[in-house]
């Protein structure tokens, strides 16, 4: 390790480009999920139906994401961003034309291609850019695109639900800006790697392979107690509180930005406390520690409903900044194909979980759906089982890390 935080400051404004470029790629993301109210009603769509579209579009996400990270990491692809931003571009614009559900399924796959290609790349970038502050660099990364997931739903609120499906075609001027940002974020990528490469380190946690597999097995389970739950409220929140408390759909969605505002008030803080306390401690207390209030929100009225949304979005996402870091620790070297492997999973695993909670919520109701995924987090408990990282102190800077230069 070389500790000289000065020779390699942290990029920040790279950092706010990608973060910024998350945001705006997040936002066309839950638009479309919080435009689904419209394409229920438009053309009658059953909850698996809707269960469906968001499969289709996690599904190419999850498949592509890494295939992607693992070519990137032989192969690095600087403006791949921008490219992969004009096909959300084409997703946004059929949604917008779509009429019927096949169509729907297509645009929609079409979008999660897009993300595909973006977050393993951009992850990388963010890695690049830390100055060796890895989790600050992620959380820094994930915020903005947890942030423009809160704000597309009240978009779908003002913008999409009045005037329509075509609406939907504005957004693609949103996509235009983020290629612009993106070009702009691929010209310091390139330069970074017609740099001389340091020589390498060792991986420095000294596991044998055994444990390694181990513990990527316990990170997967963590996972899929993690997604699977907040795609029970990204999904289905507002169908539930419509049915439940008997509010109408723009209320749902002030409920639903209350809940994903607390989602990217808890990704800016995972990283950072990563960094300090170590990320199997973050990990721990934020998976596990959650289930009490999971357990609670079904048998809550909406006022306390609102709270305790908000108290496990922000407890929920402060571990995926510090899981994405542990990753990369535990593999080191293969930066782009654990950070496709994890945003993958998450994307897979939200859509299978859509599927088949919206199958589940047709037979047995969406309020039954939300007291037994209430149970998912005590998952968490497996934490216990993850091994301590060496992690190196603020501002250190593995020598396998390409040096950051300012934007």
């Amino acid at each position: 390790m070389e500790n000289n935080p000065a020779a390699n400051p942290t990029a920040f404004k790279v950092l706010a480009a990608i973060s910024f470029s998350h945001f705006l790629n997040d936002i066309m993301q839950s638009l479309m999920l919080a435009s689904y109210p419209l394409f229920k009603t438009g053309f009658g769509l059953s909850f698996s139906q809707i269960g469906m579209l968001t499969l289709a579009f996690q599904f190419t996400a999850s498949l592509l994401q890494p295939a992607v990270g693992a070519y990137t990491d032989r192969h690095p692809k600087p403006f791949s961003l921008a490219l992969g931003m004009g096909c959300t571009l084409t997703g946004l614009l059929a949604l917008s034309v779509a009429s019927t559900f096949p169509m729907l399924l297509a645009a929609a796959a079409l979008v999660g291609s897009g993300s595909a290609v973006f977050h393993p790349e951009a992850s990388r970038v963010a890695r690049m850019a830390s100055g060796g502050r890895h989790g600050l660099a992620q959380s820094i990364f994930q915020v903005g695109g947890n942030t423009g997931a809160a704000f597309g739903p009240l978009l779908a609120a003002w913008i999409v639900l009045p005037n329509g499906q075509r609406s939907i075609a504005l957004f693609g001027l949103v996509a235009l800006l983020a290629m612009i940002v993106l070009t702009g974020v691929g010209v310091w990528y390139r330069r970074q790697h017609r740099k001389p490469r340091p020589a390498a380190a060792g991986t420095g946690h000294g596991l044998p392979r055994s444990r390694v597999t181990q513990t990527l097995a316990v990170l997967l389970a963590l996972m899929f107690s993690k997604f699977f739950y907040l795609t029970s409220i990204t999904s289905y929140l507002i169908f539930y509180l419509m049915e439940h408390y008997r509010i109408d759909a723009l209320a749902a969605q002030y409920h639903l930005f209350y809940f994903l505002f607390a989602v990217a008030a808890g990704t800016l803080l995972g990283g950072p406390i990563g960094d300090r306390i170590g990320r199997k401690q973050v990990i721990w207390m934020s998976i596990l520690g959650v289930a009490p209030f999971t357990l609670a929100l079904p048998y809550v009225g909406l006022g306390v409903s609102a709270v305790l949304t908000m108290i496990i979005g922000f407890m929920l996402a402060s571990a995926f900044p510090a899981m994405v870091v542990y990753g990369q620790e535990l593999l080191p070297g293969k930066v782009g194909a654990i950070s496709g492997l994890f945003f993958g999973l998450a994307f897979g695993l939200a859509g299978i979980g859509a599927a088949v909670l919206g199958q589940a919520a047709d037979h047995w109701g969406i309020v039954t759906v939300y007291k037994l995924c209430s149970f998912l987090p005590l998952i968490g408990v497996l934490a216990v089982l993850l091994p301590d990282l060496h992690q190196p102190k603020i501002g250190a800077v593995c020598r396998t890390e390409v040096q950051p230069t300012r934007m």
